[in-house]
């Protein structure tokens, strides 16, 4: 079980955060068992881009089924055809992605063994040399599957609401505002951006139900 400790205490210096913490308790990030499979993560994410969840989560689900293992691999995603991916309910426009991804893992192009010892900036600009991969997705591949703590995803439409809530903002901040209110808690911000989520969530779930 990872410990968090060190980052709820810089957190709850925030008197914004501090109430958060105390409502939610410690983060959830599913941690990977066995060795972390960045090419398996980034499929998950191309075919999640623009999707509601239940939406793409049964996509991926019939995807993961046309391989063998159930475990995706570049070399097994380029002998899949076309068709069996649009039946799955993959779009054109994402399997070009997905074997853009594939053929970039197979000649080094992408080579996550490398991660460990790059710096995020480093792996971001890693990454976006893939087909329909942009920073954001980017940054949840650092959070979620490499588990960097300091990853501020200012993109993200939902950390850019939770700023608001927490904050008490009149608009959505931009880049900058969040870089300088994130400034005393920066080294921290995967964590902190896991309770912003969920005071974006809150604030959604409390606007539904007034109507």
């Amino acid at each position: 079980m990872t410990d968090y400790s060190g980052s709820l205490d810089a957190l709850k210096q925030d008197k914004r955060l501090a109430p958060l913490i105390k409502k939610y308790g410690p983060p959830e990030f599913r941690r990977h068992v066995g060795k972390v499979n960045v090419f398996a993560a980034l499929v998950r994410s191309i075919i999640y881009q623009q999707l509601s969840g239940s939406a793409a989560g049964a996509i991926h689900k019939r995807v993961l089924a046309l391989f063998p293992s159930g475990k995706p691999s570049p070399e097994i995603l380029l002998k899949i055809r076309t068709l069996r991916l649009r039946k799955a309910g993959v779009s054109l426009q994402k399997i070009n992605y997905l074997r853009d991804l594939a053929h970039k893992c197979i000649d080094g192009t992408i080579n996550a063994s490398n991660f460990p010892k790059m710096s995020s900036e480093e792996i971001i600009e890693h990454l976006v040399q893939v087909k329909g991969v942009g920073i954001w997705t980017a940054h949840m591949i650092l959070i979620f599957t490499l588990h960097r703590r300091d990853i501020l995803p200012t993109g993200d439409l939902g950390v850019r609401k939770g700023f608001q809530v927490v904050y008490r903002l009149r608009q959505l901040p931009d880049h900058a505002a969040m870089e300088r209110r994130a400034k005393p808690w920066r080294a921290h911000a995967s964590v902190a951006a896991w309770y912003l989520w969920r005071a974006a969530d809150s604030a959604k779930e409390a606007k539904a139900t007034s109507r």
